[in-house]
């Protein structure tokens, strides 16, 4: 049996729950992190010593960071899924865009979503806001750019990559408090992903 450890509002448990239900893989989950701690306790630091969440337990393989569970749920128990296929150039198009999310979307989206989701609006610093919302703002007009001709991320399939970047783009199109500009390309494929099982079920849920 799979248990995932994380609370259903993190970006990173959210994606690992939507990549279970594409591949209709039953689990357990156990709220850990934030409001429900767990994280620190010695029990969990000695399953991920990062004390962060998720983390994956199946049987007795332990595994943490969101992208490394994703690739060993599919590897191990989706092996006829075109989630993340076995051609080397289209597997590596894809991991491109999960490395990219880590590397460049997480570090500039963060503060945006901190700013105006888990900050009181009397202690934002709005001029940061404004500068932050600017650079998150610059990566998503680079996706809207590459999705132009494209179905999803990587051509006409659903892949890995857009449950990644998808669970992203929620915070991006969920966020109140600021005025996005239009990005007709990435709306379209949002509202593409927007209509899968798991994202209603995992993803589409007021920011917290």
């Amino acid at each position: 049996m799979i248990t995932i450890w994380g609370r259903t509002n993190s970006v990173n448990v959210q994606k690992v729950l939507w990549c279970c239900d594409e591949l209709v893989l039953p689990y357990e989950r156990i709220d850990a992190g934030l409001q429900f701690g767990r994280n620190d306790e010695p029990a969990y630091l000695a399953m991920n010593p990062t004390g962060k969440i998720p983390t994956l337990v199946d049987d007795d393989f332990v595994l943490w960071e969101s992208n490394s569970i994703l690739r060993y749920l599919v590897l191990n128990y989706g092996e006829s899924s075109l989630l993340y296929p076995s051609e080397p150039k289209a597997r590596a198009s894809i991991d491109r865009w999960l490395d990219w999310s880590l590397s460049t979307l997480q570090p500039a989206e963060r503060p945006v979503f901190w700013a105006l989701v888990r900050t009181p609006a009397a202690a934002r610093d709005t001029a940061k806001l404004a500068s932050d919302f600017d650079a998150v703002a610059l990566l998503w007009r680079m996706l809207d750019s590459h999705l132009q001709g494209r179905f999803f991320l990587e051509g006409e399939k659903f892949t890995l990559a857009d449950i990644v970047i998808g669970a992203y783009a929620k915070r991006w199109f969920g966020v109140e408090g600021v005025e996005r500009p239009p990005l007709p390309n990435l709306e379209r494929w949002y509202s593409r992903i927007a209509t899968r099982t798991g994202f209603k079920k995992y993803v589409d849920f007021p920011l917290t």
